[in-house]
């Protein structure tokens, strides 16, 4: 296993961060018990998780996954071997759950998230403390360009990194992280940092795999000239990138069998290339998973690449991933596949 620095916070995480996502819907916690002992046996060091899961997202099941997780932190030991991140749910009007149904990242809600997920973590402090999302709309989660809104009320960012400063003032986190951010936000971040008006951001959670490859257009600079690393989610696309779901398979049980409402990966420019990729992974003798993996890997601005699985083989096939290193000629090809499909699903 590979470890890498997290920012400029003196920790070292392995490459291979486990993610946690599934656990509580489609794994139960026998299943995600299983993941973390085979995780750690095999030099995990870095789990990510997050308030609002387990996804996809009900009031019935929020926060189930932190649970699941101080479970198993109390029942295994060992947190101070562990870097344990987890998230803060940002503006949206998706979680009437969720303190009174106005999340915002500010102070009280910051403050009551932060007590929370400690609580069911069973933990007196988390290692990374990361916004699941902007408090201002942006171009995320599946949108591919900026398109103001004007007169938007949200909570100032210098006003939402004082707060994260008192959590740390206070012990209960350590460092803090973004996620689903853009260049502007995470320099705007770290400008304030140096103004010293808080702590200083570790790291940037965003998409990356083959599929969307955007965090190199502008955050990849940043990620690089900052220490302020990638924490790569959905390496393979939700599992698109393996090739189960070509030709309108859906395999039973697969997580776009279940929920079909996340189509962000599922369109015909998607289809293309993951048919190129598919082949070209086969024709080196690659399981295309693994290759996938490897790619994301394999890149610089990529602190650690959050892996989550449904079942062990898929866990597997990631840890081989990050023991791949990936031919010269091979890593061509790709980028030929991605200057004819470039950034289909954003």
């Amino acid at each position: 296993m590979q470890y890498r620095p997290l920012g400029r916070t003196g920790l070292n995480v392995s490459a291979l961060c486990l993610g946690t996502m599934t656990w509580g819907e489609q794994n139960s916690p026998e299943e995600a018990f299983e993941q973390m002992d085979y995780a750690v046996a095999n030099g995990v060091n870095f789990f990510d998780t997050a308030e609002m899961y387990p996804i996809a997202t009900r009031a019935e099941t929020y926060g189930r996954t932190e649970e699941i997780i101080g479970d198993w932190l109390a029942a295994r030991g060992g947190r101070d071997k562990l870097v344990l991140a987890t998230k803060a749910v940002g503006r949206s009007s998706n979680f009437p759950y969720i303190r009174d149904g106005e999340p915002r990242l500010n102070r009280q809600n910051i403050r009551q998230a932060v007590d929370d997920s400690l609580k069911r973590l069973q933990t007196d402090y988390i290692d990374l403390y990361q916004l699941h999302w902007p408090e201002r709309t942006t171009d995320r989660f599946g949108k591919l360009g900026f398109h103001a809104v004007a007169d938007e009320e949200t909570v100032p960012i210098e006003e939402t990194l004082e707060a994260l400063d008192e959590q740390v003032q206070a012990g209960k986190i350590r460092h803090i992280g973004l996620s689903n951010e853009t260049a502007w936000g995470t320099m705007t971040f770290l400008k304030l940092a140096e103004a010293g008006k808080g702590p200083r951001v570790a790291s940037v959670q965003n998409p990356y795999s083959l599929l969307n490859r955007s965090f190199e257009t502008g955050l990849a600079e940043v990620a690089l000239r900052e220490d302020c690393g990638l924490l790569a989610y959905a390496p393979v696309a939700a599992g698109v990138l393996t090739g189960k779901y070509q030709g309108g398979r859906r395999p039973e049980g697969a997580r776009l069998t279940l929920f079909p409402q996340n189509s962000r990966y599922m369109n015909p420019q998607a289809d293309a290339a993951v048919a190129k990729y598919v082949a070209l992974a086969r024709a080196w003798d690659l399981d295309p998973a693994v290759m996938a993996h490897a790619y994301v890997f394999s890149r610089a601005f990529v602190t650690a690449s959050i892996v989550g699985a449904t079942r062990m083989e898929h866990l597997k096939l990631a840890f081989q991933g990050e023991q791949t290193t990936l031919p010269e000629e091979l890593l061509e090809s790709i980028e030929q596949i991605h200057a004819e499909h470039t950034y289909p699903c954003p």
